[in-house]
């Protein structure tokens, strides 16, 4: 049963750690990987370079939105791809993240989570409940 007088706030905290998550990910990539590192990469991984770029744009622009709560669903949403391809890059290095080569439970868990985040939507303090009137939840 999920408690109605809750439930807003731990969207809220889901928002915040994720927006926060894919916000410092980006950010890894531009200051310690680089962009034409992280280019490098994927093409290494025989992925098209420019999907790089896509990717990165996609984890600071889309983190921003999370975190302020704007679009939350849609952009969780949009998201879930880019974790699931996070998940492909690391599912042959193991089940711990701490593997070599990191592992694919981090990015299997930000994948639910995103998910989770996408069906609960942006809770509590989110800006897009200035502009829209979110349906209340009700007890079942």
């Amino acid at each position: 049963m999920i408690d109605v007088r809750t439930a807003p706030y731990a969207a809220f905290v889901l928002r915040i750690a994720l927006g926060a998550m894919f916000i410092a990910h980006a950010l890894l990539k531009f200051v310690a990987f680089t962009l034409p590192g992280t280019v490098q990469f994927f093409e290494s991984l025989g992925l098209p370079g420019v999907l790089a770029y896509v990717t990165v744009w996609a984890e600071l622009i889309g983190g921003a939105l999370i975190l302020a709560g704007l679009g939350t669903r849609w952009v969780a949403a949009a998201l879930v791809p880019i974790l699931l391809g996070a998940l492909w890059v690391h599912s042959g290095n193991g089940w711990l993240f701490t593997a070599q080569g990191g592992g694919w439970e981090y990015p299997a868990f930000l994948a639910a989570a995103a998910a989770a985040l996408a069906l609960l939507g942006g809770g509590k303090f989110a800006l897009s409940s200035l502009f829209i009137r979110a349906p209340q939840l009700r007890a079942a």
